[in-house]
C-alpha cells in the first residue's frame, strides 16, 4: 500500500461512487493477501511532520471508504498485515478464507499503526484482545477473527462470493450490514499489562498514550493522535532501528531496540 497504490484506490473510488450502475463494492486481493505501506517509503520520511502528514492522507482516503454512500466489503484469505488490516478496517463488513493470518505488526519495526488501526481494531473487538495485539505484534487465525467481530460469519471457502451474498441481502434490506461505531469508547483507568518481548519500550508508551487518548473521543479526533504519535514514533532512535533492521534482515530477525 504505497503512495501510488493509496491514490489508485481513492481513484478507483471516485470512479464507482459516480457510477450508477454499481450498487455495492467487494474489495479482495491477490491470492488472498493484502500487505501494508511500503517500508522503504516510511524510512524515507524526512520529518516528524512529513510522518505525520503522511498518515492523514491515508486517513483521508479510508475515511472516504468508509463514509461511502454504497456498501463497501473486503474479501481475503491469507496473511492480513498492517496497513492491509487496516484497509480492511475501513471497509464496512469484512469476509475471510480459512488462510486468513491477521496482525498489526508495526512495533515489531519500531512505529505504530498509521492508518486507523490504533482507532479501529479496539471498536470492532474490543479493548482488551486489540490492546494485546496492537502492543505485541500478535495474529490471529480465520475462526478467531470471526469470533471476535473482525470479519462477519464463519470462513468461507470463496470469500469473494459470500461478500457479494452479503452485500445483495443489505441492499434488497433482509440482513442490513451494521457500520463501526465510531464515537468515543468507555475507557478503563489503566490498560492490561501485556508481554510486549524484546519491543520497544518508548514505541509502547506512544502506542498506549495514542490508544486512551484517541478512544476517549470519536473517531476522526482519534485519527488525528494517531497521526501526531506516529510522528512522535519518528522522533525516536527505535523508529531509524526499526526501520533499518526491516530493510536489511526483512521481519524475521527482531530488532535490537534501544528503548529510546
Amino acid at each position: 500500500l504505497n503512495d501510488q497504490t493509496m491514490n489508485e484506490l481513492n481513484a478507483t473510488f471516485d470512479e464507482l461512487e459516480g457510477n450508477s450502475d454499481v450498487a455495492g463494492i467487494v474489495i479482495t486481493s491477490y491470492g488472498g493477501s493484502l500487505a501494508g505501506a511500503d517500508i522503504n517509503e516510511l524510512a524515507a520520511l524526512p520529518t516528524p511532520e512529513e510522518a505525520a502528514d503522511k498518515c492523514r492522507r491515508g486517513h483521508v482516503i479510508l475515511r472516504r471508504i468508509e463514509n461511502c454512500p454504497k456498501p463497501v466489503a473486503i474479501a481475503v484469505d491469507g496473511p492480513v498485515l498492517g496497513g492491509g488490516a487496516e484497509l480492511s478496517m475501513a471497509c464496512h463488513a469484512r469476509f475471510v478464507g480459512p488462510n486468513l493470518m491477521l496482525g498489526q505488526p508495526e512495533v515489531n519495526l519500531g512505529i505504530i499503526p498509521g492508518y486507523g488501526g490504533t482507532q479501529r481494531l479496539p471498536r470492532l473487538i474490543g479493548l482488551e484482545k486489540a490492546n494485546e495485539l496492537l502492543r505485541t505484534a500478535g495474529t490471529i487465525n480465520a475462526t478467531e477473527a470471526c469470533q471476535l467481530g473482525w470479519a462477519t460469519g464463519a470462513p468461507e471457502a470463496d470469500p469473494v462470493a459470500a461478500a457479494k451474498d452479503a452485500l445483495a441481502a443489505h441492499l434488497n434490506g433482509s440482513a442490513p450490514i451494521t457500520r463501526l461505531d465510531t464515537g468515543p469508547m468507555k475507557m478503563p483507568a489503566i490498560l492490561a499489562d501485556v508481554d510486549i518481548g524484546h519491543r520497544s519500550l518508548a514505541i509502547d508508551r506512544i502506542l498506549t498514550d495514542a490508544l486512551f487518548a484517541g478512544l476517549a473521543t470519536d473517531l476522526d479526533q482519534g485519527l488525528e493522535i494517531e497521526a501526531l504519535a506516529f510522528a512522535v514514533c519518528k522522533r525516536t532512535v527505535d523508529y531509524d532501528i526499526g526501520m533499518g533492521n526491516f530493510i536489511q534482515n526483512g521481519p524475521r530477525i527482531p530488532a535490537v531496540f534501544m528503548h529510546e
